[in-house]
């Protein structure tokens, strides 16, 4: 801030007063504003007030001045707090922008036309909100962006953020999708010192609010989020062992999960060039056709198997061999007959005793419901087809346990219905057997079974980045319509998640654990707010302070390396 002198005429006469003036950056050059209005002032006061607005604290003269300061008197009794701000959630969300360098490369890949805030800090602004405070963007617009330090941390104006303007700044950003994930992959890679050798894929979906008329990709499929009655999209995501995201994308509805497995291997593949990596899928994704694609390619892979792949190995359940991975888990190789595959037969306790207590409640409920239903027959002329729909609905609700029951129902020469039902006890048997075992796939035959084992459970980590979309980034429910526009919501929440997973890796660098939830909630605690210093002399000073930081947040702030600003002049970048 400084002091520039003003010139008005009046009455033919000119009039020379004071002002306190601050410059701002903008996404258009610098800016200048007004703070305060002094009015005629001695040479004294002014170098007093100048003074105070730098922060200059000394009452030592400088060199070559004859004039010594005169310091402002505040009135204490008027001294206020105004314009509270959330500042710490943004401003650590930009750090770690910063480090991946992607303020740099939006300001330079996203065209530049003659919009007054560029797409790029626009972009800026829906990728910070998304990891902040997720919302539509009529809710960042109008509520979320004006009650955060966004405005000063980016330099654009709150009166300049409006919905139109983000949907255009989606329009916008969509086309460099590709060239983003390879920015990242890059970046992330070096930044992190991570290895792209063993990627794992997933599918999930989600679900519109409304119809979604027109847009090709929303339909009605399996739904993962327990919403048939929308319509849908499905997600596919590539990522690293540790979780970092590669690429990602956008099927329609209805799509199933093994047909999407040749495209987005070709697209990896394309995008960052062949290699020698290890493809990570679950069961969902195996075909003959897929592992015939995969072998063709000289591609590795370890791949979840159907269940009913089991009976095949019921023999090697009872014989010798297993390693033991951890307590609770043991794992046993099995090469295929040609020499080129590997099956490794998986038992655990844990997951045994859940699908055993699974069957049991099940079958107990069927039996119940068997047993009611007979004793109906008996004593009411119930038809045989109005018995066989309540009995296929009643396994159709337990079908865990339909397989354990052979269930018969023949007409009575009354007119009634004789209901009769056993129970199948090799079923049983083989049940209790395989229970809480499956079986992997692979191509690689010199890794040990626990190795093969590690690499497979990775699987998780695709698992999570979907549960962090759908939950802290609100990928779901979906209320854009138009096609693009669902693609590049879809973007900015990948976009979020990869900054999520970058201060997970910090704090994983800082000793604080690979969760950043936490350390995301309490940094974002911090706030700024605007220190008003009324004078005795009329005019008023006016000082946008950081809130200083707890004991807690300190020691969090000095283990990531980052230092937090004191003072933050308003609109400074």
């Amino acid at each position: 801030m400084h002091l520039r002198k003003w010139r008005k005429r009046v009455r033919g006469k000119t009039e020379e007063y004071w002002a306190l003036v601050e410059s701002y950056r903008t996404a258009r050059g610098p800016r200048q504003r007004i703070v305060a209005y002094l009015g005629e002032m001695a040479e004294a006061a002014r170098e007093g007030v100048a003074q105070a607005a730098r922060g200059e604290t000394t009452h030592q003269p400088r060199l070559l001045e004859e004039v010594t300061p005169e310091w402002v008197e505040v009135d204490a009794r008027r001294l206020r707090v105004e314009r509270v701000r959330d500042f710490g959630g943004a401003w650590l969300g930009l750090q770690v922008l910063g480090k991946l360098g992607l303020e740099t490369f939006l300001g330079s890949t996203l065209p530049a036309g003659r919009e007054e805030i560029s797409w790029g800090v626009m972009a800026q602004v829906l990728v910070l909100g998304r990891l902040c405070d997720p919302c539509s963007e009529l809710a960042l617009a109008e509520r979320v962006y004006g009650r955060t330090a966004l405005m000063d941390l980016l330099g654009v104006p709150e009166e300049k953020v409006n919905d139109d303007r983000l949907y255009r700044a989606l329009d916008a950003l969509l086309p460099h999708q590709a060239a983003l994930e390879k920015h990242l992959k890059e970046r992330v890679g070096s930044l992190f010192s991570l290895e792209y050798d063993l990627l794992l894929y997933d599918v999930t979906s989600t679900y519109f609010e409304g119809l979604a008329e027109g847009n090709a990709l929303a339909r009605r499929g399996y739904s993962r989020d327990h919403r048939p009655d929308c319509q849908q999209v499905c997600i596919a995501l590539v990522v690293s062992k540790e979780g970092m995201p590669l690429a990602h994308r956008v099927f329609a509805g209805n799509r199933a999960e093994v047909s999407t497995v040749e495209e987005i291997v070709e697209l990896i593949e394309r995008q960052y060039g062949a290699a020698d990596r290890i493809w990570v899928m679950d069961r969902g994704m195996v075909s003959e056709e897929n592992v015939a694609f995969l072998k063709e390619g000289g591609r590795r892979y370890i791949l979840g198997t159907p269940k009913s792949q089991l009976r095949r190995y019921a023999r090697h359940f009872g014989e010798g061999g297993w390693e033991t991975v951890r307590e609770g888990l043991e794992v046993k190789r099995c090469p295929s007959p040609e020499g080129e595959e590997t099956f490794l037969l998986c038992r655990s306790q844990e997951r045994r005793a859940k699908e055993a207590a699974m069957r049991s409640t099940f079958e107990q409920r069927l039996e119940e419901g068997l047993t009611k239903l007979a004793a109906a027959c008996e004593v009411r002329k119930l038809t045989p087809v109005r018995v066989a729909e309540r009995v296929g609905r009643l396994l159709g609700k337990n079908t865990r346990a339909e397989k354990l029951f052979a269930v018969e129902v023949l007409p009575r020469a009354d007119g009634g219905t004789a209901l009769s039902w056993r129970k199948r006890e090799e079923r049983r048997e083989w049940a209790s057997l395989s229970e809480g075992c499956y079986v992997l796939r692979t191509n690689i035959t010199d890794w040990s079974g626990e190795a093969l084992w590690r690499a497979y459970i990775q699987l998780t980590q695709a698992e999570a980045a979907f549960r962090i979309h759908k939950q802290d980034l609100s990928l779901r429910p979906i209320w854009h319509q138009k096609q693009d526009r669902v693609r590049a919501h879809i973007l900015v929440c990948f976009l979020a998640y990869v900054l999520w997973k970058a201060l997970g890796l910090l704090c994983e660098r800082a000793g604080l654990g690979g969760e950043p939830r936490q350390i995301f909630e309490e940094l974002s605690q911090i706030r700024t707010v605007d220190v008003v210093l009324p004078t005795k002399a009329g005019p008023e000073l006016r000082r946008r302070c950081v809130a200083q930081p707890t004991k807690h947040q300190a020691i969090l702030l000095q283990r990531l390396g980052m230092t937090l600003p004191t003072h933050f002049k308003m609109h400074e970048v």
